[in-house]
């Protein structure tokens, strides 16, 4: 595809019910793609990509395989993405709209430059930013806006996929219901999440509000779709009255319900649908300056429930970059986007830090793991059509030559040993720092052989002579390789007092 030019990307009809009606509600039947502002490529640096096949295979070859971050209006950086290979392609997306009525958040973000930070007032930004991040447009005009990227993201979903919108109760039965109509409401819908979080007391006249909403469906209704099961701490109550054993209710054959016993409480107890979850606190390491931050907790949960190392994510209201941060450190691959520079430039900044410090635990594995190879001897095996000799030894000698890097000791496995290789070796050893030889001889090392030890038959004859031939009696035979396998055994043959 020509990058200069648009293309126009089909979208499926919504099915679901009930269906939402406002004033100019308009269908998404197409919608145009145009290049999307790719702002930065990240590579894999977590070793959860190294052994996934899906991560190298199912990748558009446009884009560099990892993750990707784009600055634009999002309605268009999802066009884009379909248009370029991703229908289809996503696990899990997790989206917190602008839906706190009356905020201001484009004139809170500080953007980086060359001289330092500076504030930015929102007439530098263009009429569609100051829109989607001051929140300030009329309802029906807000519907719309959140029914077209829904419909853009329900083609990007894969059908073992899931969609979490992050919403308050200012906006949360239209977005509940405009998710029925777009996703489905019949065996679509999972779950409300609250995610429960304390504040200091204000002095209003109401209860003061201290959750948020979050709604999830599924793109399949058959129950195909990815969840790991998470578990929280068990009560006492639970461990006492259970004895260690958790119960839960089935219907059998004829209709009644029984209890019936489960997994070891030990695991917890399946996590319930209330999350209590500190606010990012702002002496935290983890903290931005951007106003709607999310607790790496909170997404974290989502996407280990939700999705498999090597999945693919998507956050296209990105804010301080929560998602892409949980997502890069749970190994999974990510797509972020944003109509706010701030939070682009938040983003990626955060980005760059966790990727530095994934690249320096993976060096320092690596260097781990190139000790312990070091400690880990070299080992020669001499044939056994012959006892380890002092030609073998010079030979060996030689090749150690040939690798003047290699610090190493030297293990020779060996079936007999002439008298002068021994001599050989001890004369090597006491003149050598590195790279000492230790013999493992099998006939007699009786840690490492013994079993294969031969020695030759003992017979108890007689010999008479008979005329012109002699007659041979055998009396007894004892065969010491024999002996020392059944003793090796059984201890058959042994004196009692070895037993």
């Amino acid at each position: 595809m020509d990058d200069n030019k648009h293309r126009n990307v089909k979208i499926r009809k919504a099915k679901g019910r009930p269906m939402l009606t406002w004033v100019g509600k308009r269908p998404l039947s197409t919608v145009k793609a145009y290049p999307a502002q790719l702002v930065e490529s990240f590579s894999a640096a977590t070793r959860a990509f190294e052994n996934c096949e899906a991560y190298q295979s199912d990748w558009p070859d446009k884009f560099e395989a990892g993750g990707l971050l784009f600055h634009g209006d999002n309605k268009d950086v999802l066009a884009h993405l379909l248009a370029n290979g991703f229908r289809g392609k996503v696990k899990l997306i997790y989206i917190d709209p602008p839906f706190d009525s009356g905020a201001d958040y484009v004139r809170k973000v500080q953007l980086r430059g060359t001289n330092g930070t500076t504030k930015v007032d929102g007439e530098e930004y263009t009429l569609g930013e100051q829109i989607q991040y001051e929140d300030i447009w009329a309802n029906d005009n807000y519907l719309q806006f959140m029914y077209e990227r829904l419909m853009l993201l329900r083609e990007l979903l894969s059908n073992e996929g899931s969609i979490v919108l992050h919403c308050d109760n200012k906006r949360s039965h239209f977005l509940r219901m405009l998710l029925d109509e777009v996703m489905g409401s019949e065996k679509h819908f999972k779950n409300e999440l609250i995610w429960f979080y304390r504040r200091w007391p204000t002095n209003t006249p109401s209860f003061q509000s201290m959750h948020d909403n979050l709604f999830w469906y599924t793109k399949s209704n058959d129950n195909s779709h990815t969840f790991n099961k998470l578990y929280e701490q068990s009560s006492e109550r639970t461990l006492s009255d259970y004895g260690g054993k958790r119960l839960t209710t089935v219907e059998t054959e004829d209709g009644s319900f029984v209890k019936r016993e489960t997994e070891e409480v030990s695991l917890g107890v399946p996590m319930r649908d209330v999350w209590e979850i500190r606010r990012e606190h702002t002496r935290s390491s983890e903290h931005t300056d951007y106003p709607t931050q999310k607790p790496l907790e909170l997404i974290g949960r989502l996407i280990t429930s939700l999705s498999n190392e090597g999945d693919l994510i998507l956050d296209c209201f990105v804010g301080s970059g929560t998602t892409c941060i949980s997502a890069q450190k749970l190994g999974r691959r990510w797509i972020g986007c944003d109509i706010n520079k701030g939070a682009i430039q938040t983003t990626a900044k955060r980005l760059h830090k966790v990727m530095l410090e994934q690249a320096k635990a993976i060096d320092e594995d690596r260097q781990s793991k190139l000790v312990e190879d070091e400690n880990t001897p070299l080992v020669k095996i001499i044939p056994f059509n012959h006892p380890l000799s002092p030609l073998d030894l010079d030979d060996l000698r030689k090749e150690i030559e040939r690798r003047p890097e290699e610090e190493r000791d030297i293990t020779i496995v060996c079936l007999g040993l002439e008298l002068k290789a021994r001599a050989w070796v001890e004369d090597y050893n006491r003149t050598r720092p590195i790279n000492k030889i230790n013999i493992i001889e099998l006939r007699s090392d009786r840690k490492y052989g013994g079993f294969i030890k031969h020695e030759p038959l003992v017979a108890s004859v007689s010999i008479k002579r008979h005329k012109n031939k002699l007659k041979v009696t055998i009396n007894d035979v004892y065969s010491p390789s024999i002996v020392q396998r059944l003793n090796m055994d059984d201890g058959l043959f042994l004196p009692r007092s070895n037993r």
